[in-house]
């Protein structure tokens, strides 16, 4: 019993996933062809990004109820700044600065003025929801990547075949593995998680490094709204909304805890790809949207549940 419970705590996400393919699959086998395959990673890349900023933040015990507000407002300033006739290779890098600058701006109250990440991110969430609506006086932005080539390629590009929002998650998967797992910047946030007044004591830079899994969290927001904005081919006042709910579900799926310190990016890059295919598969065999909710709803219960017992 204990090496089942072993063999789950190491590769439970991914025997969920595949178990959940294979039940999609067998009442519609239209499920497994490369298209659908292709364009279910063409859809998870944007809570991709965001789960994977979520992620640094969880590790540490934090949590950032913001990240879809700062998509929404990201996509928007990027929709206004190129139907203004800004270049969309100038356009880009400043909203990816914008979402670091809003991520810094979480991460100053959290780690600096010490309050909790709950509150400071839900009033955050507010009023960045609240400046999206401001500057763009509640009106959508339209045809933005009418004009702007390199935004385009970003929804409708593909490199081999894989589709280029693909390209971006996994990259960004890469890059964001190396810096957690390889660095001592990884090591630091592990550590906060586990016991920050330790990490603290060890002279670990708790504040610098809480401060810096914001800054993360933002950017790679800021970077999802690019490819939202591109994908709709406009920017939208309110699409940020729920953003955050799908990207902490992909977190506690794919094995983080909330309490901080323990949890794998692996583990949430598979996360995300079962509400993908949760998702897509229960389109596909033609369940209900009201029930998609609470199945949803329900998986990410377990999912807890399951992370409870594996702690203990």
């Amino acid at each position: 019993m204990e090496k089942l419970g072993s063999i789950y705590n190491r590769f439970g996400t991914i025997i969920v996933l595949l178990a959940l393919m294979l039940i999609v699959t067998i009442i519609n086998p239209q499920f497994l062809t490369m298209y659908n395959i292709l364009n279910i990673f063409k859809q998870v890349s944007i809570n991709g990004l965001i789960a994977l900023g979520m992620t640094f933040v969880i590790l540490t015990g934090g949590i950032d109820l913001s990240v879809g507000a700062i998509l929404g407002f990201s996509g928007m300033i990027l929709g206004l700044m190129i139907t203004g006739g800004t270049p969309d290779l100038l356009a880009i890098p400043a909203v990816l600065a914008i979402g670091a600058l809003l991520g810094y701006f979480n991460g100053f109250f959290i780690s600096k003025m010490k309050l909790q990440a709950f509150i400071v991110t839900l009033a955050t969430m507010t009023m960045f929801n609240g400046l999206t609506l401001i500057v763009s006086n509640g009106i959508p932005a339209s045809g933005v990547t009418k004009d702007a080539p390199i935004l385009d390629f970003f929804s409708q590009g593909s490199i081999l075949g894989i589709p280029f929002p693909m390209i971006i998650f996994v990259v960004a998967f890469l890059i964001l593995l190396i810096l957690l797992q390889n660095t001592v910047f990884g090591r630091g946030v592990y550590a906060i998680g586990g016991n920050e007044e330790v990490a603290r004591l060890s002279s670990i830079p708790t504040n610098r490094i809480k401060t810096w899994v914001y800054v993360i969290s933002g950017m790679m927001s800021a970077l999802a709204g690019v490819v939202l904005t591109s994908r709709l081919s406009s920017a939208q006042p309110t699409a940020g909304a729920g953003f955050e709910l799908d990207a902490i579900a992909a977190v506690v799926i794919g094995g983080t805890s909330l309490a901080g310190g323990r949890g794998r990016l692996f583990g949430t890059f598979i996360g995300v790809l079962i509400i993908g295919v949760l998702n897509n598969g229960l389109n596909i065999i033609g369940v209900s949207a009201f029930f998609q909710q609470f199945i949803k709803g329900l998986v990410i219960l377990l999912a807890v549940i399951l992370d409870r017992k594996s702690a203990r």
